[in-house]
């Protein structure tokens, strides 16, 4: 699972799958969910993110991780 913002359009975008996304559903304002061509869930698309979610922390509690990885795409 991966959690990628884009700030430069406030959009967050979690990727639950490697798979490829053949269709979209809207199913709430600005919030669009992504399947693959079985009809699994592959990403969740969220627009206008900083307004919907928290996005100052994240939180996971009991996962089954084997890693975890940070990245900073910012600029200095």
């Amino acid at each position: 699972m991966k959690f990628h913002y884009y700030p430069e359009t406030d959009s967050l975008y979690i990727s639950l799958s490697e798979k490829l996304s053949t269709e979209s559903q809207e199913v709430s304002s600005g919030v669009v969910l992504d399947f693959d061509s079985d009809g699994r869930l592959v990403g969740i698309d969220i627009d206008r993110a900083s307004q919907t979610v928290d996005l100052s922390r994240l939180e996971a509690e009991a996962l089954p991780l084997l890693s975890v990885s940070l990245a900073n795409t910012s600029s200095p």
